[in-house]
């Protein structure tokens, strides 16, 4: 939500709108960070230890992040974590899932259409979020 405060106001109320149907909807997500797990961590970013330190307390599979410099994977793997990027998660939630995959980029290319004012293709959309893998897979 902090980052759509650059692309004006209604974009702002959109996100905190689509923030608050994720936690309704996931109230189990939420976490708090782990000051007792954070103290034995080391990440190349010492401002990214919380994120390592609520995966590791809340028994998460894997972090989620394009941020691969400062997430090794062999870090990772000691603690039990796998690293993906968003286009991998979404690459294999659409092999299992294809048509619900595909509406939700429908609702999603839609919506930012909409907020931009203008058309926008979903191949550069998919491009632009660096989720290329998926707009090949909803593409075929």
């Amino acid at each position: 939500t902090r980052a759509t405060a650059k692309l004006g106001p209604e974009a702002a109320m959109e996100a905190e709108a689509q923030a608050l149907l994720a936690r309704t909807a996931f109230p189990q997500a939420m976490q708090r960070e782990q000051p007792n797990i954070e103290a034995r961590l080391m990440l190349p970013d010492d401002n990214d230890i919380h994120v390592l330190a609520v995966a590791i307390s809340s028994h998460a599979d894997a972090i989620i992040t394009f941020n691969a410099k400062d997430f090794p994977r062999h870090l990772l793997a000691e603690e039990g974590l796998a690293r993906m990027d968003p286009d991998q998660l979404l690459c294999q939630l659409h092999a299992h899932h294809p048509r619900e995959v595909a509406q939700v980029v429908a609702d999603v290319h839609a919506t930012a259409q909409r907020m931009l004012g203008e058309d926008i293709p979903l191949k550069s959309l998919m491009k632009r979020a660096q989720l290329r893998r998926l707009g090949k897979a909803l593409d075929a």
